[in-house]
């Protein structure tokens, strides 16, 4: 699936992932390939981004926080997510 994260500052990543587990308003969740559409909010916490491969901007390595080849994490205060036909947008703070 395809995932878009977008901050306040700039567009922080964008590309092919295996999976996202977020930090939502009624609990954690995890989404993956071919998940049913959904609109959630998130509350502060941690997003981890699983990805066979990543090519990160350099606003996005200042974000993000490596922790090995195929995961990453992104520290937010609040958010948005959208999942529909296998794209994840997700507005963070």
């Amino acid at each position: 699936m395809i995932l878009e994260i977008v901050s306040p500052e700039a567009k922080l990543f964008s590309g092919e992932i295996t999976s996202l587990y977020l930090p939502g308003v009624d609990g954690d969740f995890q989404i993956l390939n071919n998940h049913a559409p959904i609109v959630s909010l998130l509350k502060k916490g941690t997003v981890k981004i699983a990805a066979p491969s990543f090519t990160l901007s350099k606003e996005a390595e200042a974000k993000l926080t490596r922790v090995n080849d195929q995961l990453y994490t992104l520290a937010i205060e609040s958010g948005t997510i959208e999942m529909k036909d296998n794209k994840v947008i997700l507005l963070a703070d």
